[in-house]
């Protein structure tokens, strides 16, 4: 600290830092008076200026790691993104002794027990707030609202552009490639959306929320993954026929002694306020044995959300470094020497409901066959839509949802399903989950 006020440096000058400028500009005193001490944001590292972005009250550098080892800096803000220049400007900070905020979840996932581990032993906080579903404080509750809970599941949208995408295309009958067009105009998606569409930014927010609510490791291999690139409209239409919505979901929650995590589309009843979750807004629902089921929903992208859950960490901190304290909160909620990898439920083990979307010839026997062929892998029907088919079509949509059943016997019987010579194309299968019962699904 400097003049009785804590400083603060920022590194990049994108879309959320220019968020994080004009939340200061705008309330700088505001934001001192909550922290009981002075804050002043005085050093900018950004290798190129942002025209939506005044500086010029900043000390501004090329060298994003000017601020890294700038003296005077308390407190370093993160926000170049990447894996790589990130992660070694995130290690010159702490090895500077700075405190470090950032929303950079690729980085977590990926090197953030090493992170936390350098940040622990130098005696400085490593803060992620803003890494997380955007301006929904889920990384504070889960860390510290929620310290006197045993958390049972954490489940929601963790991505609003794909949230975006499933949102237009049921709406409006549009296909994927249309509706992510649109997002990538409006600035939903970056110009290369894999991240977003595969299901990878998702599973690095929910490696985040998993290591808090469980005491893990992070680990970036943990979660197996699906994106959404394969739903089309007639899906989006069967779901609501059926009595429900499709949602990109990531799912975390015990299974007797092991986790089970995933991130793919989901069948979600239409009754249940995670479905009704629309455009790019996020929605995480918290399961616990204490307080019970939580559901938080906001902005989980964006500017100003985004930088409003960075200048909360950066207020925490303020306090604590205004009363001459060090930071004594651990960043994934208890000291890394405490944490517990648990084993992961695999894949095949996972149990739901099932949606199935079949095209088959419009023959006798067909269903019949279809019907015995899940039989065998035990699994039963609950309900069956076929509709009529179309003058001069030879195959038929027929869609089913099944009974509860692990995802290896929907495998081997979709493998012999996809033999038979009625069957068109590649079936399409998507997990149901009723979230009923502390997100019990089908365990």
């Amino acid at each position: 600290m400097t003049n009785d006020s804590v400083r603060i440096g920022l590194c990049g000058l994108g879309t959320v830092a220019s968020g994080v400028v004009a939340i200061y500009q705008g309330h700088s005193s505001l934001l001192s008076d909550r922290a009981a001490t002075g804050i002043a944001l005085t050093h900018i590292g950004a290798r190129r200026d942002n025209p939506d972005c005044d500086t010029s009250a900043f000390t501004v550098s090329r060298d994003i790691f000017a601020v890294a080892t700038d003296p005077q800096i308390d407190v370093v803000v993160e926000l170049i993104g990447g894996t790589t220049v990130a992660k070694t400007l995130v290690e010159t900070a702490i090895k500077n002794g700075k405190h470090v905020v950032t929303a950079n979840k690729a980085l977590l996932a990926e090197h953030g027990n090493s992170l936390i581990a350098l940040a622990e032993s130098k005696g400085v906080a490593l803060r992620f707030e803003a890494a997380v579903a955007g301006g929904i404080p889920i990384i504070k509750t889960l860390r510290e609202s929620l310290a006197g809970n045993r958390i049972n599941s954490v489940a929601g949208i963790i991505n609003g552009t794909g949230n975006f995408i499933l949102t237009e295309m049921a709406s409006a009958n549009r296909t994927f490639d249309d509706v992510l067009a649109e997002a990538q105009a409006l600035g939903y998606a970056e110009a290369d959306p894999t991240f977003d569409i595969d299901g990878t930014d998702a599973a690095h927010k929910l490696i985040i929320l998993a290591s808090i609510a469980f005491g893990m490791p992070l680990n970036v291999t943990g979660p197996f993954t699906e994106g959404i690139d394969g739903i089309a409209p007639a899906d989006l239409t069967f779901a609501a026929e059926l009595g429900y919505r499709i949602k990109h979901l990531g799912i975390a929650r015990r299974v007797g002694e092991k986790i089970d995590l995933r991130v793919h589309p989901t069948l979600v009843p239409s009754d249940k306020q995670i479905a009704n979750v629309d455009g790019v807004l996020n929605a995480i629902m918290v399961s616990a044995d204490a307080v019970g089921e939580l559901v938080l929903v906001g902005p989980g992208a964006g500017s100003l959300p985004t930088a409003s859950a960075v200048w909360g960490d950066v207020v925490d901190l303020c306090r604590e470094l205004g009363r001459g304290q060090r930071c004594p909160i651990p960043a994934l909620g208890v000291l890394q020497a405490a944490l517990t990898d648990i084993e992961r439920v695999s894949k095949g083990d996972v149990v739901s409901a099932w949606y199935l979307r079949l095209l088959a010839s419009d023959k006798p026997g067909v269903m019949a066959e279809i019907t015995r062929l899940l039989g065998s892998q035990g699994i039963s029907i609950e309900s069956l839509i076929q509709h009529p088919p179309e003058a001069g079509v030879e195959h038929v949509q027929i869609v089913i949802l099944t009974d509860h059943a692990a995802g290896s016997r929907i495998e081997k019987a979709l493998g012999e399903i996809e033999k038979l010579q009625a069957i068109g194309e590649h079936v399409v299968a998507l997990r149901v989950e009723s979230f009923g019962g502390g997100l019990s699904g089908g365990y």
